[in-house]
This record gives C-alpha cells, sequence and structure tokens, in this order.
C-alpha cells in the first residue's frame, strides 16, 4: 500500500495542541520537529558531540516547526485529510488567544489536486446499515437494490461514507430518525448524514458547518437526491461561538440532532444542544476515539442526556443519547 506523507507547519506553542487535535483524529506515529530544540542542543555547553557537520546545521535551521505523519494515499486517506482540515479550522476558531502558526498542510511528493482527483478510483457503491445505499455520483449501481440509494459527491469536503465515524453515525440515524422529524446536523461536511436522514422520511433537516464551502457542497449534494430546497437549509459558522447562529437554531427545538466531529468539540456542545433539542429528543455523535469515550459520555451524562446506545468500530466510537433535562 502506498502512503502519503504530509506536514501541518505550526508555531512551537502551536505543537501540544496540534499534536492533540491529530490524536483526536485517530493518528498515532507523529513525528514533532521543533526547531527550538536543535538551537538549545547547539547552545549547551555540555553536549557530548565537538563537532556538527555544516549541511546538518543548515538543514535543521531551514526546518520548520510542525508535525509529520503519514496518511494511506486511497480514499480512507482522502477522508482523514479532510477531516483534520476541518478540524484545524475549528481549532484556530477555539484559541484565538494562542498564536498556533499557520497551521497549513502541505503533502510531499504529491500535488494536493492530483490526489483529490485520484481518490475516485478507490470509491465504489457500498451499504451502510441496513436501508442504505452510498453512491458517488459518477458511479453506476452494479445491480438493482431495493435499499435507498443516497448519491454524494464530497467534493473537498469531508464526508463520503466510508470513514468509520460517518459509518456509525448513519447507522444511529438510520435507527433512531422517525418520520416527520425535525434534524440539525452539526458538522454538516459534504451533507451526508443530514441528506440520510432526509431520504429516511425526516420532514427537515437543518445543516451547519465550519467551513463555508460546504453550503455549496452539501446543497449540490441534497439537489443529486431530489430534495427540495424547502425542506434542507445549510449554513456557516462557529456554532460554538456566534451567537446570531446559535440564535438562529435555539428556538426550533429538534427531534434529532447529529453531530460528527472530534470529542473536545462534542464535549463543548453539550452545553449547547439542549438549547436545540426538545425534551426527549435523541442527540447523535461520533468521531470519537476509544480513548476519549469515557470524557464524553460525563459529559453527556451532566448535560442531562441518558445513554441509548454505543456503537464501535476499529478504534471510533458513537453514542445516541435521550435528552432529558
Amino acid at each position: 500500500m502506498d502512503w502519503i506523507e504530509v506536514f501541518i507547519s505550526s508555531s512551537a506553542e502551536g505543537l501540544e495542541p496540534l499534536e492533540g487535535l491529530l490524536y483526536q483524529c485517530g493518528l498515532n506515529g507523529l513525528m514533532i520537529h521543533d526547531a527550538r530544540d536543535f538551537a538549545e542542543f547547539l547552545e549547551n555547553p555540555s553536549r557530548e558531540w565537538d563537532y556538527v557537520a555544516d549541511e546538518l546545521v543548515e538543514e535543521k535551521q531551514e526546518q520548520e516547526t510542525g508535525i509529520t505523519f503519514f496518511l494511506r494515499d486511497n480514499l480512507y486517506g482522502r477522508e482523514q485529510l479532510s477531516q483534520i482540515k476541518s478540524a484545524l479550522v475549528s481549532l484556530k476558531a477555539a484559541e484565538k488567544e494562542l498564536d498556533l502558526g499557520p497551521l497549513e498542510v502541505t503533502m510531499k511528493n504529491v500535488a494536493e489536486e492530483d490526489w483529490a482527483n485520484n481518490w475516485k478510483k478507490f470509491f465504489k457503491p457500498f451499504p451502510v446499515g441496513e436501508k442504505i445505499m452510498i453512491k458517488p455520483s459518477w458511479e453506476e449501481l452494479p445491480e438493482k437494490t431495493d435499499k435507498i440509494v443516497l448519491k454524494i459527491d464530497p467534493g473537498h469536503i469531508f464526508g463520503t461514507g466510508t470513514h468509520e465515524t460517518t459509518q456509525l453515525c448513519m447507522e444511529l440515524i438510520e435507527k433512531y430518525v422517525k418520520k416527520e422529524d425535525l434534524v440539525l446536523d452539526i458538522g454538516c461536511g459534504s451533507g451526508i448524514l443530514s441528506i440520510a436522514a432526509l431520504l429516511l422520511e425526516a420532514r427537515e433537516a437543518d445543516a451547519v458547518d465550519i467551513d463555508p464551502n460546504a453550503i455549496q457542497i452539501a446543497y449540490e449534494n441534497s439537489d443529486r437526491n431530489d430534495i427540495p430546497r424547502e425542506k434542507y437549509h445549510v449554513k456557516a459558522g462557529n456554532i460554538l461561538e456566534d451567537k446570531a447562529l446559535q440564535a438562529s437554531y435555539s428556538g426550533k427545538k429538534y427531534d434529532l440532532v447529529a453531530a460528527n466531529i472530534v470529542a473536545d468539540v462534542i464535549i463543548a456542545l453539550t452545553k449547547q444542544v439542549p438549547d436545540y433539542i426538545k425534551d426527549g429528543g435523541v442527540f447523535l455523535c461520533s468521531g470519537i476515539i476509544t480513548e476519549r469515550k469515557e470524557d464524553v459520555l460525563a459529559a453527556l451524562a451532566a448535560a442531562g442526556f441518558k445513554v441509548l446506545d454505543i456503537k464501535e468500530k476499529t478504534s471510533w466510537v458513537a453514542i445516541a443519547t435521550r435528552y432529558e433535562g
């Protein structure tokens, strides 16, 4: 299997929060590059080396501070990269007091625009849960199916249904969404979760993502699935900070709220979702690595949510809860 080397530049101060973010996105084997380390080594009078080659000094002095890691060169790797980029936007918004550095993403030995197209050869129709068949917009179904066909083209936005976090959340939506439900999809990305809810006969869905590009892509995907615009409404913004955005959802009292993000954002959302959800409404959260499950469960319990269901796949967890105030 081929791998892509990815580097995210940061400041020295930004290394720790960046490392935590990548850990929450399920990455291990991180290589930390801190420009201060080599400078301290050179200035340390007790270092064991008497001589350091000029070439090494030059190389280290040119090295940016940041973190390197590897992703699989396939559809799953692209899903991870999109998730990471979305999480970086959230990190910048949440940590305004810190100098995080540029947080720019670069890939070694491959142009991003090439990778953004080459992954399509890996994306074929596949079922999720008992009722849904995911179909890339450019593919034909190999055979007829009695499942609901969800047509998707994620563009450069996270959400094709191949990642465990998305699949787990879709399986919970299939189980808990009811006909005529009003649904809110937080961190909607390509719109796949809210579109699935509408195809499963939810009455109406609102969707929000911190990335403004999600508006166009989610609407394009809803159009592909013949969902009328009056039933689907997509906005962009930081729902954790934007008071006007929060107010636009707080009076509606949704039957089902879904959030497929990362653990820290879900924990923060547990304090806000009660403003959006009906008493007895269902809150589905996914994007949680196994190591953070107990942290999320504790936050949910403290905010008045009772656990209905926990689904796990590889190292990921999704939780279904009911709001009991």
